[in-house]
């Protein structure tokens, strides 16, 4: 039975990864800041605070003898989405940096040896389509900034993670209709989730560092 880890797992994307992950047979760890008050009730699943480096390493090691073969770094926010140029709140900008860029390199480090030690050695960053420099059409440069700055660090670490055996991923999840994406947003979490798992099934060594769309479409950079 594989095993899949998702951080940021108590709504929204991350926690249809978990019910879509174990309606196919894996075992699920799910981590988030509250996982009681989230639901979830099992021994698979693990208060996880991504900005806190000390609870990121208190799950590790509470996991030391696992194998994880895959880590999905769902956890993510968008602070001041609506202010721009003349009213940038640089204290929401450099908390969205800490969580979007800081904070999943910093699982990766901690759970590497979970992962390279795995059958499948997968790592997924959830990015954004919004990180693409070429794609961009201006506004929020918090949130486009700090997704830039995520798709470059993973992309920097993957010679690294390859030395291990780990496959790296960066992936778009669509505009999903949750509490970031909002209401009239053009996919549910279901078709999102889906999508990305059927894309997650075809990663190969030959596609580190890829920067693709829920539907394995490629992202300009």
């Amino acid at each position: 039975m594989p095993t899949v880890l998702v951080t940021g797992a108590s709504r929204g994307i991350g926690r249809e990864f978990v019910v879509q992950y174990r309606e196919a047979g894996w075992r699920v760890i799910a981590t988030c800041r509250d996982p009681e008050g989230a639901g979830y009730r099992n021994s698979d699943a693990f208060e996880l605070d991504v900005s806190d480096p000390v609870s990121i390493k208190n799950v590790a090691d509470a996991l030391s003898g696992d194998s994880i073969d895959l880590l999905i770094n769902n956890a993510g926010i968008n602070r001041a989405k609506h202010t721009g140029f003349g009213s940038l709140d640089y204290d929401a900008w450099d908390e969205v940096m800490w969580v979007n860029v800081l904070a999943p390199l910093r699982v990766a480090e901690c759970f590497a040896l979970h992962v390279a030690r795995s059958d499948r050695k997968q790592m997924v960053f959830l990015s954004s389509i919004m990180g693409s420099i070429e794609e961009n059409s201006g506004g929020m440069p918090i949130y486009r900034s700090s997704k830039a700055a995520l798709n470059q660090a993973v992309r920097s670490v993957t010679p690294d993670l390859l030395s291990k055996g780990i496959t790296s991923l960066l992936i778009h999840p669509g505009w999903v209709k949750t509490d970031m994406g909002g209401p009239s947003a053009a996919i549910d979490t279901q078709t999102s989730v889906n999508g990305m798992r059927e894309t997650i099934e075809t990663l190969t060594p030959t596609m580190a560092g890829a920067y693709v769309n829920y539907d394995g479409t490629p992202i300009p950079w």
